[in-house]
């Protein structure tokens, strides 16, 4: 059964929270079972398991990553949040200053018995395919 208001945003916050420690397992225990988490291009991960080794892996490609909210709106079992994401993409270990990045970013969460079930993101990651495009080798002849 759905949730109904502040139990539903305040899910939602304890998520942002948990992205912002790093904390892959925190994120697992907010997600429920069977969590769907679409990506800014339609990439999909479907699972609690294969999301918290997910989310593991992105905290070791942007250890520094970090979202904000600045409006939070929701309706039923839905929370629209708006805000900015960036971080550090690492190089080797290290974070390289040229390869920070910040972009504004909306985030959709559905909620259900105080477990999200989806999460969704949208935002231009532009900045970060570039620094890829800059920092990943190409094919060598």
């Amino acid at each position: 059964m759905s949730e109904r208001g502040e139990p539903v945003v305040s899910t939602v916050l304890r998520f942002l929270e948990r992205i912002n420690q790093h904390d892959a397992d925190g994120l697992a225990q907010l997600m429920a079972p069977d969590f769907l988490f679409v990506d800014s291009i339609g990439q999909t991960v479907r699972g609690r398991e294969p999301m918290r080794a997910a989310w593991r892996a992105y905290f070791g490609f942007c250890p520094d990553y970090w979202v904000t909210h600045d409006a939070i709106f929701h309706s039923g079992d839905q929370v629209a949040v708006f805000g900015a994401a960036g971080g550090t993409i690492a190089v080797n270990g290290d974070l390289p200053p040229e390869n920070r990045w910040r972009v504004s970013a909306g985030w959709l969460a559905v909620v259900d018995d105080r477990l999200v079930t989806e999460w969704r993101i949208y935002a231009d990651n532009k900045p970060v395919y570039d620094i890829l495009a800059r920092t990943t080798p190409g094919p060598r002849a």
